[in-house]
């Protein structure tokens, strides 16, 4: 498996987590032989890894690794879905895989990138420019 291309970063207030600090959020594209659940297995064993403990949602966490998309496929399995089920509601998600692969289509809607992007309220998301200060969206 390697990084082919990672976003820009991008800045997000946390929304229903309670107290926590800003969140940083990047999308990577990446090439892997890994079927989607060995891709899965070896994204838990990083974040484990980096410190975060199984299970821990909503809470402050140092890392959070999702698969967004996985090719044009469409997969749910009792550990998996695929593409990630919130994706069209999240900015902090759509804006920087806009800025890498914004060709790409959501594999069961197929509606764009560019078209979910300007449905999503992107209140609270700012891309950060290379002197780490918020950028305009």
């Amino acid at each position: 498996m390697y990084i082919k291309q990672v976003s820009p970063i991008y800045e997000t207030e946390p929304v229903g987590c309670g107290e926590q600090p800003l969140f940083l959020n990047i999308v990577c594209r990446v090439a892997t032989s890994f079927s989607p659940e060995n891709l899965l297995y070896l994204v838990k064993d990083i974040e484990t890894k980096l410190g975060r403990a199984p299970g821990s949602h909503n809470i402050p966490r140092t890392i959070d690794i999702d698969i967004l998309l996985y090719g044009n496929k469409s997969i749910t399995t009792s550990q998996l879905t695929i593409p990630h089920p919130r994706l069209k509601e999240r900015a902090f998600v759509l804006l920087p895989l806009a800025d890498i692969a914004s060709h790409l289509q959501h594999p069961v809607t197929q509606e764009g990138i560019k078209e979910l992007v300007l449905k999503v309220d992107k209140g609270g998301v700012y891309k950060v420019d290379s002197q780490w200060s918020r950028g305009e969206l």
